[in-house]
């Protein structure tokens, strides 16, 4: 079977993915309600009961305000940075404790069949991280609410056959919407979000570090729509020369779809 990433949520208003190796399945965060996430896995065939983990990248509500209901009604064990926990155990409330599983960043350890990368991306967040997953000699990755494009970002995601990548905001849509100045000198930030730009920039990179499949996901309802992400980064190929359908596949995730990339 290999690797493959299922984005079951993406956006603003709530984030989760689905990563599967072989008979692993594990979760990336849960920022929907119980019952829209065991909706999400009703659409790519799997049950809230088989999942084997959720890994946490971040603290913020989108991304963990559905988390202590899968641990108290599923029991399923969730994997975070110490900093992350702490930040996110009030929202979480009363668990098990058992199933509390901290990590440290760049230790990798493994969930089943499937060996966990996390490594530091640069956002707002007690101690935010993004995942690289290695089953069966197949590698694919999720990056989202990243800053800026750094070195040691591309160093992670480096060999990865498929990648959820933020695509949060056109630049144009966000400098005349009506955010507050100070939330969107925030996005811009070297704490806050891509843009489609550099989105079309990190898929460049991608391509030719080995990733045949990308996601584009946590785009803002209200400063980006699907298709002006995915002609942007489309474009940004194109001029360098990579063609999208022949040597990448392209597509954007849905606030309320599940979407996969499967090869």
């Amino acid at each position: 079977m290999g690797m493959d990433i299922f984005s079951l949520r993406s956006g603003s208003r709530g984030n989760a993915a689905l990563v599967l190796g072989n008979n692993t399945k594990i979760l990336v965060d849960c920022g929907v309600s119980g019952k829209s996430v065991k909706a999400a896995l009703a659409e790519a065939g799997v049950a809230p009961e088989e999942l084997d983990a959720v890994a946490v990248t971040h603290d913020h509500a989108d991304h963990i305000s559905g988390i202590g209901v899968l641990m108290r009604r599923y029991k399923i064990p969730v994997w975070a940075n110490e900093k992350t926990w702490e930040a996110m155990e009030r929202q979480v409330g009363k668990v098990d404790g058992s199933l509390v599983k901290v990590f440290e960043n760049y230790n990798s350890f493994e969930i089943g069949e499937v060996e966990v990368r996390p490594f530091a991306i640069p956002h707002d967040a007690a101690d935010p991280v993004g995942y690289s997953f290695v089953c069966g000699g197949e590698k694919a990755a999720v990056a989202t609410d990243i800053g800026e494009l750094k070195k040691e970002l591309f160093e992670a995601l480096k060999g990865s056959k498929t990648v959820l990548l933020e695509a949060n905001h056109d630049v144009n849509m966000l400098e005349m919407g009506s955010y507050p100045p100070q939330l969107k000198r925030r996005i811009r930030g070297r704490f806050g979000h891509l843009s489609n730009d550099e989105a079309g920039m990190a898929s460049e990179f991608l391509v030719r570090l080995g990733t045949e499949r990308i996601i584009l996901g946590h785009l803002s309802e209200e400063n980006n729509y699907p298709a002006l992400a995915q002609q942007t980064v489309a474009c940004a190929l194109s001029s360098a020369g990579i063609k999208c359908g022949a040597d990448v596949q392209l597509c954007v995730a849905h606030p309320q779809r599940t979407v996969s990339l499967c090869g």
